[in-house]
């Protein structure tokens, strides 16, 4: 799917065969809808029209999906899921700023690698007032989900209280939502260039801007990758 995530958790004969089904039709239909949706305007597409153009009935529509809105809020889902199985998987010496540049790219370059097809889906999201708030209210959730992450690989427990405002404690969500920001700023920056320009050059420019902040990791956590780093500063304290 285009501007998405591409990895794979299970192998497809991992999958019981009615799941693989379902699956495919959810595909499909959300692919029928993104693109009519794109190219005809959010208001003026109805469930009809795309559950025609998908070769199902309406009823079929709505058993997967609740509405034209749910499509877009299940495929941005779906993106924020796969940023998630990114972080968690990127090798454990990885500094922060590293591990969180790659995470964010696979869908930016996601988007690169399928410009013709994701281009009008980002900018139907981007330009839609009700899209760009359910956007924005996921990638709330994304920085919840990433900075839980982002705390194990770096061996914090969850903190109340007063652990929480320290900063350590605080360190995980900044993280996870500069990150985030990051993401957004490339994205509308590709999407407003009429994706001419390269997801992965603008998300290293980005990061670059970040990286130092992203590794300044706050003490009690230790950084993966910089600790020589972080007992030289000390030392010259």
């Amino acid at each position: 799917m285009a501007c998405g995530y591409d990895g794979r958790v299970s192998s497809p004969s991992d999958i019981p065969m009615a799941q693989r089904k379902r699956q495919l039709v959810a595909n499909e239909l959300t692919e029928a809808a993104l693109q009519l949706l794109a190219q005809r305007g959010f208001d003026a597409v109805t469930v009809d029209e795309i559950a025609a153009v998908a070769g199902v009935s309406k009823r079929t529509f709505f058993r997967y999906f609740a509405s034209k809105e749910d499509v877009v809020v299940r495929f941005l889902a779906d993106m924020g899921n796969g940023m998630r199985a990114e972080l968690a998987a990127r090798p454990a010496a990885e500094p922060p700023s590293v591990a969180l540049r790659h995470t964010v790219a696979v869908p930016l370059a996601a988007c690169g690698d399928h410009a013709e097809r994701a281009l009008p889906v980002v900018r139907l999201i981007m330009r839609t007032p009700a899209l760009r708030a359910r956007f924005l209210e996921r990638q709330a959730q994304w920085r919840d989900d990433l900075s839980v992450e982002l705390a194990a690989r770096l061996g914090l427990e969850a903190r109340d209280g007063a652990e929480a405002a320290a900063p350590a404690g605080l360190y995980p969500g900044l993280a996870a939502g500069m990150a985030l920001v990051a993401f957004d700023a490339v994205l509308q920056q590709w999407s407003d260039g009429d994706g001419t320009a390269d997801p992965a050059g603008l998300t290293d420019s980005a990061f670059a801007v970040l990286a130092a902040s992203l590794d300044a990791v706050p003490e009690r956590v230790v950084v993966p990758g910089a600790a020589d780093q972080g007992r030289a500063a000390n030392r010259t304290a």
